[in-house]
Parts: C-alpha cells; structure tokens; sequence
C-alpha cells in the first residue's frame, strides 16, 4: 500500500509518517499492514510531484493546513484552496482510493469557534464530502480537538506545548483560568486510529454541540480516545513532573491515563541539562546507598553498594518487605525469624540474576563474599521510607 501524506512535516504528519516507516521497514511488528512507498508533501516539496504523488497513492492523508497565518484570507486558501487542488489532482489521475482530512472542533462554528479558521475547515470538509459524492471514494472527515504530544510545536496553537516546553526549560507560564477545561487527544492515540483508518477499521461520529458522540453509521470519524482536563490540573502536573529529580516521588501514571500520556509529552521538552540529575549516596567505609525512584503505591527502588567482605543489613520490619536483587558481584544472604535459630542462607551473585524476598519478621542481611569485588544490589521496597515510622529495628542475624 502506498501512501500519500500532505503536511508531512507538521506536528500531525510527522508523527504519522515516523509511525509508517517502521512498519513499511519490518521494525513494528504488532499490525499486518503492509507499507510500501510513503510519499511525503509539504510546503518545500516540488509542486509537479504532487500529480506523480496522487498517482501511485492508495491511501491519503490530507495533513495539510494553516492554524496561524499573517491574513485572515490565508485560512481559506491554506485550508480550502490546497484541499481543492489535491482532489481536482486526484480526479486527473482517475484515482479514488480513500482519502483522510484532518479538520477541527472548531469547524463546528459554534460559540468562540465561529471563526475564520472554522469557517474555513467547515468549507474544506464540505468539500471532500463533495467528492465522496462525486467520485464514490471513500472520504474520513477527523474534527481535532486539542492536539499534544512529542514533537508539538510550543508558542503556536497548543497550550500542552507551550506549558511543557515552558516548565521544561524554566520558563514562565500563564494560566488566566485553572478551571478552563480542554478536551485532549494524545498524537500517538490519534496515530493508532489513523492505522485502523488505513484498515478499514476507523471509528464514526457525530457531534452534538461541540460534544463528539461516537456512532457507527456517522459522517464523521474520531479518535476513540480523549481526555478531558483543566488547565490547572495539567500545570500541577508538570509541576509534579518538574520535580521529580528532587524528590524522587514520581507521580500515578496508570495505563492509558492522561498523566503518562503528559509525563511523556513532557520528557520530550526537556532540554539536554536537564535529562541527568545527580541522586544523593550516603556513603560511608561499608560503600554507598542511594534512593532512584519513589511511589505513592508501589514503593520504592534503591541500590546498595558493599565493599569487599562487608556485611549490611542486620534488621526486621513489622510490615515492610523488600527484593534484593543482586545485579553484580557475589553475595550470601540471611535471613533468621524473630524468636528462632533457624537460618535461611541464600547464595547468589549477578551471572545468575534472582530476586529474594525479605520477609517481613525475619532479621535479614547481605554479605559481600568477594575480597576484591564490590557488591552491587538493586533493592525494592513495598513502602517509601518514612523517617517517622521506619518499621525498621536493628538486630543481628548470627552472633
């Protein structure tokens, strides 16, 4: 299957494209779709190709279009008039295989979204249902609502962007209204849906107001996945986000939640400083312990450092239970209930990489067994240390 994609260096057709590549070079090996040549249309491509382009395509996506131009006029030429030349090229070429548009919510035109912009992404979608008509191609009209995601251009037309490119690089930001709230698609979300549009398997909508209602029999199409948020929900977030070196807390990001769609976005923004910070080793004649990573519910993650021949450890907890993992070196690790003789011995070392649990009312410790070596262990804990109730009591293994 070959490809067209027009405004192929945009935010949007960027994404899209880099999606296509590694399934076109065998490197995306989770769908059977099979690319061949993916032809790329932007503003710097060589007009004359676009006819070359439409005639060996068997599927469009049509990324093109302006969001901020110098004139007003320009909404309508970059969002109807390169609409319109694409499809008369088409036609030329005698070709109606599926074609894709991406419009926008505020083609709706309704309330703050009757616009100029709007207007004129409510006349290049009447356009392409037009052709549908016309030529029985199969026409995908997609209403955006509020973009975001990695390579998001910052200080344009998204304010996810523009936030974590701003707190990224210690920028100030404005927020005049907290409780404003956006409806959000994720790129990557919005890339999958594209893939099943080239399936066959695109989702249909309606709209009622600006409310996207998915429906099987729809005129138009969406993304099944968005999120609705508030302004202030998405700064406190980065900011949460923006401290995390320091804290080492890092915050809920469940599976397919806004926040790990935003933590990512975010990451992408940040500049080379910033993607090393220093953790703090407490280091003393045994070696060195340093926290990585806390969480709210799943604990905490540590690594231990001995020296030759040390041995460390040599308490219980209540409640607390931890893995030791050794990740290299050589180690022998104890473990004695509270109350008995009996002694768990566990040897283990990182050529063969094990976990062992400590469990919670047993005395445990780890001993270095090399005389040259240090011991590097990577350690979990269930419950982040709380300096207030450190659940942790000092006695020794064997006397």
């Amino acid at each position: 299957m070959n490809i067209l994609v027009t405004g192929a260096k945009g935010f949007v057709g960027r994404n899209l494209v880099e999606s296509l590549k590694t399934i076109r070079d065998g490197k995306n090996k989770t769908t059977q779709l099979t690319i061949g040549e993916i032809y790329e249309y932007d503003l710097d491509t060589d007009p004359s190709l676009l006819t070359e382009y439409c005639q060996k395509a068997d599927f469009v996506f049509n990324l093109a279009g302006v969001n901020r131009p110098q004139n007003a006029e320009e909404f309508m030429e970059g969002n109807f008039g390169f609409a319109s030349t694409l499809l008369d090229t088409l036609k030329a070429c005698k070709n109606t295989c599926p074609i894709m548009i991406s419009s926008s919510i505020q083609a709706t035109c309704i309330g703050r979204y009757d616009s100029d912009y709007g207007r004129s992404k409510k006349a290049g979608e009447e356009l392409m249902f037009a052709y549908g008509e016309e030529t029985g191609a199969k026409v995908l009209v997609y209403r955006f609502p509020n973009l975001f995601g990695k390579w998001c251009r910052p200080n344009y037309n998204s304010a996810v962007a523009t936030f974590c490119n701003n707190i990224a690089n210690d920028l100030p930001i404005q927020v005049n209204d907290p409780s404003v709230q956006l409806e959000l698609l994720y790129i990557d979300d919005l890339v999958d849906e594209m893939l099943n549009a080239l399936q066959g398997k695109e989702h249909h909508c309606e709209f009622k107001g600006v409310e996207t209602v998915l429906a099987e029999t729809g005129r138009y199409c969406a993304a099944s996945i968005t999120h609705k948020v508030t302004l202030g929900e998405i700064v406190d977030l980065l900011h949460s986000f923006k401290a995390q070196p320091k804290t080492l807390q890092m915050p809920e990001i469940p599976h397919n939640s806004f926040a790990k769609k935003l933590y990512s976005t975010y990451l992408s923004y940040l500049p080379k400083e910033g993607a090393i910070f220093d953790l703090k080793m407490n280091c003393d004649d045994r070696g060195s312990f340093t926290e990585l990573l806390k969480t709210e519910k799943c604990g905490q993650f540590s690594v231990n450092i001995s020296k030759p021949g040390i041995t460390k450890g040599q308490h219980w907890h209540n409640t607390k239970w931890e893995f030791f993992i050794v990740v290299a070196g050589k180690a022998l690790i104890q473990q004695r209930k509270i109350g008995t003789d009996e002694v768990l011995n566990f040897e283990v070392s990182g050529e063969k990489i094990q976990a062992v649990h400590m469990l919670p009312g047993y005395t445990h410790n780890i001993v270095n067994l090399s005389d040259t070596e240090d011991l590097v262990t990577l350690m979990w804990a269930n419950e982040p240390f709380d300096p207030n109730k450190p659940d942790t009591f000092f006695e020794k293994v064997e006397e």
